[in-house]
């Protein structure tokens, strides 16, 4: 009985609420019919779906086709065509041609894109951009592709700069990116595969791949993923990328977030598959795992020591960034015997007037790092750099005089800030913020053991993680055949084979055996 009514409460709080539907439900049939051959019969229908005069940047033009003597409207949305071209091309040679001609092709001079009859269809062109034209008794309306959205030029990369290689980036226009792309991949294999994710606002989403390398499991799987998608609206890439992770509560990132076209170039080379979206400067590399991710361009534009030695410099920042903090807390709480004499005496030197207990002044310094770092970011950006160092000046000195914070924090806090710098993926930048504080508790809670039950748990979670089905520190564990591209890379003569866990279809590189 008390399970009963348990279920009973927990099933009346669970609920999802439920709203009746406000949509009109007539518009929503009317775009499944066929437009009529009737000229103010269409002419009002078109008026209702776009609210003319309403909405102020829809046109409607009427006239008389001279050579047809018929009549004749085109409707479009004047913030996404170009108008004069329109006027010149379209309208211009409809009214004043004289010739007889009963083919529309042969009257204008721009190209007709399209025919379609069903009045949805229809209605999704107009909105990308497209002009469309009525012609009284046709039962078709023809189609001129007149997009001409504004946008910025193509610029450098903002956040992930390089000294050598490419300068160029995604900018927020689709058929620029895929030109950027189809510049440097010159194949006829490069696939450009369209999909719309949503229902509502229609968003156009690009696959980018080479169909001789990806593989067909891989790529069914993405695109069953993307149809599977149930959403009014997805108007950027990266709230895509949180549809599609397998764990999209995940502190690590699955899916790698690029704004370059080289690198997306050399995902796509590998048999992996980029994601472009419309209005989104960047793209969606699929799968990803930890070491694509950790990477950099840059490492292989420098020579191989160059590239070697920068990479494991971040690699020892990415430990510094997240163990600094709580390996202090640890030795100078827990395991002092660690320490050097000379250098305890130094430490307790340093302490002698501070009230507070280490983890405090670790956690109040990680919290205003936070705080500067953040700031410097939102402001403008002429003065972004200025807060930050007159803001950690002012505060590291104050602190110190005002015997809060010791000498000692300030440095591990400064380290430790410095190193998270130098990753430079926006996603993994984060998880290992986060992480520092995981770790700074758990230090303050059993010192080294703790730090050591986080790692251990950190690295169970880590090799539960998937994407798409490849494991998260593939090709390491599990062992798969690679390029051996993971902490030290070869020579590039050397790089031989494509990733095992991707499964190309062509898994040599180079075309020769040796």
């Amino acid at each position: 009985m008390k399970k009963n009514i348990f279920k009973s409460i927990r099933k009346l709080f669970n609920k999802e609420p439920q709203f009746d539907e406000k949509s009109n439900q007539h518009r929503i049939n009317l775009k499944h019919q066929d437009i009529s051959t009737r000229y103010e019969e269409n002419l009002e229908i078109f008026k209702t779906i776009f609210s003319f005069p309403m909405s102020c940047d829809v046109k409607i033009r009427e006239f008389t086709i001279r050579s047809l003597n018929r009549r004749a409207f085109i409707i479009f949305i004047a913030t996404m065509v170009d108008g004069e071209y329109i006027m010149k091309s379209i309208l211009k040679p409809l009214i004043e041609n004289p010739q007889p001609s009963r083919d529309i092709a042969n009257i204008v001079s721009f190209p007709i894109e399209d025919t379609k009859t069903k009045i949805g269809a229809i209605t999704e062109d107009i909105t990308t951009g497209n002009t469309a034209l009525f012609v009284e008794g046709d039962h078709q309306c023809y189609i001129f592709a007149t997009t001409e959205l504004k946008g910025r030029s193509i610029e450098k990369s903002d956040n992930e700069v390089i000294i050598r290689g490419a300068k160029e980036a995604f900018n927020e226009n689709l058929f620029d990116n895929v030109g950027l792309i189809r510049k440097k991949i010159k194949n006829e294999n490069l696939i450009v595969d369209h999909l719309v994710v949503t229902e509502r606002s229609r968003n156009d989403v690009l696959l980018v791949y080479e169909k001789d390398l990806v593989d067909d499991k891989l790529l069914q799987a993405i695109t069953k993923k993307l149809n599977s998608i149930d959403a009014d609206s997805v108007i950027d890439l990266s709230i895509l990328e949180q549809f599609l992770e397998e764990r999209p509560r995940s502190l690590f990132p699955t899916i790698l977030n690029t704004e370059r076209p080289d690198r997306a170039v050399s995902f796509i080379e590998e048999g992996h598959i980029v994601l472009l979206m419309s209005n989104s400067p960047n793209c969606l590399v699929l799968p990803a795992t930890f070491w694509a991710i950790f990477h950099s361009p840059e490492d292989h534009y420098l020579r191989t020591p160059y590239g070697n030695f920068i990479r494991l410099l971040r690699l020892v920042a990415l430990f510094i960034s997240m163990f600094a903090s709580a390996f202090y807390i640890a030795i100078t709480n827990y395991h002092v015997g660690m320490i050097p004499p000379d250098l305890l005496m130094a430490i307790a030197g340093t302490r002698e007037r501070v009230p507070l207990p280490s983890i405090i002044e670790i956690l109040m310094m990680e919290l205003a790092f936070e705080l500067i770092r953040e700031a410097g970011l939102r402001v403008p950006s002429p003065i972004g750099p200025t807060i930050g160092i007159v803001g950690a000046l002012i505060l590291g000195q104050a602190a110190v005089q005002a015997n809060i914070i010791s000498p000692i924090v300030i440095i591990v806090i400064a380290l430790s800030g410095l190193s998270s710098f130098i990753i430079s993926d926006v996603s993994m930048n984060f998880a290992i913020r986060i992480s520092r504080f995981l770790m700074i508790f758990s230090a303050g809670f059993m010192g080294m053991y703790g730090m050591e039950a986080m790692i251990l748990l950190g690295i169970y979670y880590l090799v539960s993680l998937k994407s798409f089905g490849v494991p998260y520190f593939a090709p390491m564990t599990p062992h798969t055949t690679s390029a051996k591209d993971l902490i030290i890379r070869p020579v590039p003569m050397k790089l031989r084979f494509r990733p095992g866990y991707l499964k190309p279809k062509d898994m040599v590189r180079q075309g020769k055996d040796s």
